[in-house]
């Protein structure tokens, strides 16, 4: 049989996912649309590849088998592609993080540099990116880097290129919300909000871990702005956003300066090297950009004595 490679995409990235809402927007494409792609190979192929019911998707055996493959398949058409292309194909970068808007730093050094042509791809986390670039599927990654579990990560290699400082985000109502500046130990008696499930964000755990702030909840990512709401809903609680990034003009929440010290957000470009790809030429470029960027805006100023990084992040410092 001759295989559709946008309904294989379709179900790909859906078993990815196992949710037909993020697959559709991975995709650009409308839940519906979605469905009838992954219907239609389904029908082609003569099995039930995915099972939907109230609790959500899930593989089927056949789905399981059917995966990797799929991948396979679907590489092997992006390389058809590139060999027709050649050199000047997009970079394709999977991006994550987006509540703290990715796209704002990256945008950034490719506006400073003419021609590079890249192709940014919304990311669902840090374990899908670095699973798509083993796979060959995306050239880079850009969000923040930290170690995974069981050396998922394992073949990628990673550059720092901004660190941005984060404010604390209140509800009008809180206690502290009157203050020109928070220490963050000022904010062990209230509870940091995640903007996802507690264990996704590495970044707030160890804020949380370092600055002794034990009660912490999580939310249902369903965007930045339900998430300001909620904050704004709860006087007792807070979060953490950069501190130039933008937010959703609401009355019920204020952001607050941190200081003493002041954390520090690592936004980092993640690849995989030469010895184990054969990297897009546009990769060395974009990281030139990066470096320009970061000379001239001053993005990897670090003083320990005034700022706070995680120690993983403190040592991608290093020479």
């Amino acid at each position: 049989m001759d295989l559709d490679l946008a309904q294989v995409r379709a179900f790909a990235v859906t078993a990815e996912e196992l949710h037909f809402g993020r697959a559709a927007t991975r995709l650009g494409i409308s839940q519906q649309g979605l469905s009838k792609r992954v219907a239609r190979l389904e029908a082609a192929l003569g099995t039930r590849l995915l099972e939907r019911d109230a609790r959500g998707v899930a593989l089927t055996s056949a789905g399981r088998r059917f995966l990797e493959p799929a991948r396979r398949v679907l590489l092997q058409g992006e390389h058809a592609v590139a060999a027709v292309r050649g050199a000047g194909r997009p970079l394709r970068i999977d991006v994550w993080g987006h509540l703290y808007a990715p796209m704002r730093t990256l945008a950034q050094a490719v506006d400073a540099a003419p021609g590079l042509d890249v192709e940014p791809v919304p990311g669902r986390d840090l374990p899908s990116v670095a699973a798509a670039l083993l796979r060959g599927e995306s050239d880079a990654g850009f969000g923040r880097v930290h170690a995974l579990p069981d050396g998922a990560d394992a073949g990628l290699t990673h550059r720092l290129v901004r660190l941005e400082p984060v404010d604390a985000l209140l509800s009008v109502d809180h206690p502290l919300a009157g203050r020109d500046s928070l220490s963050p130990v000022e904010l062990r008696d209230s509870v940091l909000r995640y903007p996802a499930a507690v264990d996704r964000l590495d970044f707030l755990t160890r804020f949380a871990t370092r600055f002794g702030i034990t009660d912490r909840v999580g939310s249902t990512n369903l965007g930045l702005e339900h998430f300001v709401d909620q904050v704004g809903a709860d006087p007792g609680c807070f979060s953490l956003v950069p501190a130039d990034g933008p937010l959703p003009d609401r009355p019920t929440v204020r952001t607050v300066p941190l200081t003493d010290p002041t954390p520090l957000y690592a936004w980092s470009l993640l690849w995989r090297p030469a010895q184990n790809a054969d990297p897009n030429p546009q990769l060395d470029r974009l990281l030139g950009a990066f470096t320009a960027e970061a000379a001239r805006s001053r993005w990897l100023e670090y003083d320990p004595a005034r700022d706070w990084l995680p120690d993983a992040d403190e040592a991608a410092l290093q020479p």
